[in-house]
């Protein structure tokens, strides 16, 4: 018997104090690297994320401030201060590594500039990417292109835009001319573009054709003036990567005719967001956005007339494709 009540008051000692250590463990503090894949056909899409940010509720327009927060509210979103997402998308063909944006750098936002960091985390690095395919050149599309030195980070690269974005703010008359708002955005893509430019890497194209086996871009405008997504297909499935037809998924999806602030024509922007919406819904297309929550890929789906949704993916795990 008192054998028994010592392995008891043992037993009772050593549970207590396994709990102590379970308890004295450390938080980790960190998040797991923000990647995830996608198999499209035989092509495997890698969604890239570059970080976080916040868009102040002011930069909507077309809509009032109590609709906002109505809005926000709804999805949990946040209010007055918005959180968003900024992502770019990885697409191996098996011929090619192709980057469908560059996402920003830290001078740009703290919170961002991690793409470079999560691209070595999925398994892939800069010298690997042969094609970089822009949707535009705002500073979080292109800030990951050069170092903090202003060397070019994707040294293997043919560097893809549309011609009317190239154009738009590579101007440097037009830079000198434009607001003092407005500069810091046409400095930010000269100074990225540049080495590129020099070295013959920098390609703009114009409107149609295949850039990519695969890969074709798609005119977008609106939102800057050579806005382009790009469509990519592999053994009939489909995906668009539509770039920032959307910024703030609670307010823009159930009302597209919101604009925001950073729209070059509004009027555009939004003609176009209506358009592609539609389309999208009613393809039951899958879509990729560089704002929309990580990993940013799902589907649109119509609830009324000029009113969507957005459906994100559910998460799977890789199939092994050679399994039988």
């Amino acid at each position: 018997m008192l054998r028994f009540i010592t392995f008891i008051l043992a037993m009772s000692v050593f549970g207590n104090l396994a709990l102590q250590a379970n308890a004295a463990a450390p938080m980790v503090q960190a998040q797991v690297p923000g990647y995830y894949r996608y198999q499209l056909g035989q092509f495997e899409i890698t969604a890239l994320h570059d970080g976080k940010m916040e868009l102040d509720a002011q930069l909507l327009n077309n809509i009032n401030a109590q609709e906002v927060e109505q809005l926000t509210g709804r999805m949990f979103a946040g209010y007055p201060k918005i959180q968003g997402t900024v992502n770019a998308y990885l697409v191996n063909t098996g011929a090619h590594l192709v980057l469908v944006d560059a996402g920003a750098s830290k001078a740009f936002n703290p919170n961002l500039g991690n793409l470079l960091d999560n691209m070595r985390a999925a398994g892939y690095t800069p010298a690997q990417v042969d094609t970089i395919l822009l949707t535009h050149l705002h500073p979080d599309h292109v800030g990951a292109l050069t170092d903090a030195d202003g060397k070019p980070v994707f040294t293997n690269a043919r560097i893809y835009t549309a011609k009317a974005e190239s154009d738009y703010w590579l101007d440097k008359d037009a830079a000198q001319a434009a607001p003092a708002s407005a500069q810091p955005m046409y400095i930010t893509a000269q100074t990225a573009t540049a080495p590129y430019i020099t070295t013959g890497q920098w390609q703009p194209f114009a409107e149609g054709g295949t850039l990519v086996p695969g890969i074709k871009p798609v005119a977008a405008y609106g939102h800057t003036p050579g806005h382009t997504g790009y469509e990519v297909e592999s053994e009939g499935q489909t995906m668009f990567i539509w770039g920032d037809v959307v910024h703030v998924h609670s307010v823009q999806f159930a009302r597209p005719g919101v604009a925001i602030a950073f729209d070059v024509d509004q009027n555009m922007a939004v003609a176009t967001r209506l358009s592609i919406m539609k389309k999208m819904a009613s393809d039951k297309a899958i879509v990729a956005g560089m704002h929309l929550p990580f990993p940013g890929i799902g589907h649109v789906r119509m609830d009324a007339q000029d009113s969507y949704s957005w459906i994100p993916v559910e998460y799977s795990p890789m199939l092994d494709r050679n399994e039988n």
